[in-house]
């Protein structure tokens, strides 16, 4: 029995096991996956589940509850050695082993772009896991709570700012459904005026979309603006440091939540941890099949896709063109490539990706989008409702579709979801802290900025003990 190895359970690598296994005979192979999280995350909801559109968990599709045939193995892998058929897997334990195969499938991902920015790792929450969704929503939410209990000044004006960096899809798509959620707060916060409110958006180049062409791009710098947004073109973040953040077009203001989107990086393991040609930029090269190498030096038993894969564009003019890292693609790749690795088990031809684009769509906050293919543009309400019909066909199985359209119609009868969970990441301190209440909202420090108050002297005089610290955020999207 042959033993295929996949790296990776998001879009790529999850198709790809899932299809190998309806696809496999018995006895023919055994299927392996390892992924540190227990679920694939369906990304392109990750805004509207920051913006309380979408539940959490229904954006999060288990492997468990799909691959039933597969052996799956929480923990990551630290490094592959393809020239003997052996991957070291670090479990959640903290143990490390060996496994071997005799086919590998590289689908680990991409992890958030970040740069040497003071006080970005402190300050700065991406946009790649739910978990980060959750957070923001949670703290947008605590930030107005926080605010209408404050006089005016320097510190309620902290907590009503909001601050994304990068104008690529997500940033966008997460800065219009946070300024729709923003809007909509402050109809239910009579403390809060709508025009305390300050969003910005931060983007290096200038222009927003580079997905889009100029004449739609140019329409959504517009549209945010006309609707509150603040979008600073051309500029870069120099310096994140307690809240503060400064541009380098002089511009700075205190800001009390700081989403990062700026783009994607190859993931480390990939990039610097496998004996498998990268580029330049630490994706795994590829041919046109997915098969790993060139025409001219093929590697055996080796395929990859996704965003750790440079992916040749066989559907583009442009000599040398590579398929753009997103969900349309990568899910694709991850169908063909499992029927790549079944026909070249059983010795029959393998097909090469040629996918043609399908157009992009981007929503901008409910009842706002944007929708362009080729020379055909949509705009508002039209664009947003082609934005989530085609998403709630994309997301993985029937069970998750049908709760994520039984959401959005109880949100369009009842309204959204504006409940906030500060205290979900320190589960335990309300019991260490004797039922305590004030454990559960945030206290404010000497400095004005806010602080888990499990770690102040409670009010019957006791220092309670914190309880296990929650882990820090893991920029990945699956190794």
């Amino acid at each position: 029995m042959r033993r295929i190895l996949v790296v990776g359970g998001g879009y790529a690598g999850f198709y790809a096991a899932w299809r190998l296994e309806k696809r496999l005979r018995r006895g023919e192979a055994e299927v392996t996956l390892v992924d540190p999280r227990g679920f694939m995350t369906y990304q392109p909801f990750l805004p509207e589940v920051a913006a309380g559109s979408v539940e959490a968990r229904h954006v999060a599709v288990s492997l468990r509850a799909h691959l039933r045939r597969t052996r799956l193995v929480t923990g990551h892998v630290t490094s592959v050695d393809h020239a003997h058929r052996t991957a070291t897997v670090r479990t959640v334990d903290g143990r490390e082993r060996d496994l071997a195969y005799d086919v590998l499938v590289v689908t680990a991902g991409a992890v958030t772009r970040t740069f040497p920015v003071p006080g970005l790792s402190e300050e700065g929450i991406g946009l790649k896991h739910v978990e980060e969704a959750v957070a923001v929503r949670d703290r947008l939410l605590t930030g107005f709570d926080t605010a209408a209990n404050l006089p005016p000044g320097a510190e309620r004006a902290r907590q009503l700012t909001v601050t994304v960096v990068g104008g690529g899809f997500t940033g966008v798509e997460v800065f219009g459904e946070l300024l729709a959620l923003s809007r909509d707060l402050v109809r239910r916060y009579p403390e809060v005026d709508a025009r305390e409110l300050r969003l910005h958006l931060v983007e290096a180049r200038d222009r927003i979309l580079p997905e889009v062409t100029d004449r739609p791009g140019r329409w959504v710098v517009r549209h945010l603006t006309r609707r509150g947004g603040l979008l600073h073109l051309g500029a870069q973040v120099l310096s994140a440091t307690g809240g503060h953040v400064v541009l380098s077009t002089g511009e700075e203001w205190d800001t009390g939540l700081l989403v990062w989107t700026a783009g994607n990086a190859s993931h480390p393991v990939v990039a610097n941890h496998t004996d498998l040609p990268v580029d330049d930029r630490g994706r795994v090269v590829v041919r046109g099949d997915l098969r790993v190498g060139t025409d001219d030096a093929p590697v055996p038993d080796a395929w990859a896709a996704g965003d750790n894969a440079a992916v040749p564009d066989l559907a583009s003019d442009v000599p040398g063109a590579l398929t753009v890292p997103n969900a349309q693609h990568a899910v694709r790749q991850g169908r063909l490539l499992a029927d790549n690795v079944l026909a070249d088990l059983r010795g029959g031809r393998v097909r090469r990706y040629r996918h043609p684009s399908l157009g992009v769509v981007a929503t901008l906050g409910r009842h706002h989008g944007v929708f362009q293919y080729r020379r055909l543009v949509l705009t508002g309400w039209l664009a947003w409702a082609v934005h989530r019909a085609y998403h709630v066909l994309a997301v993985p199985t029937w069970e998750r579709k049908v709760r994520v359209a039984l959401l959005w119609v109880s949100a369009a009868v009842f309204g959204r979801d504006v409940v906030s969970l500060p205290a979900v990441g320190r589960p335990r301190a309300a019991f260490v802290a004797g039922g305590d209440p004030d454990v559960l909202v945030p206290l404010r420090r000497a400095d004005g900025r806010s602080r888990p108050a499990a770690l102040a002297t409670s009010s019957s005089g006791r220092q309670p003990s914190p309880g296990p610290a929650p882990a820090s955020p893991v920029h990945r999207r699956s190794a």
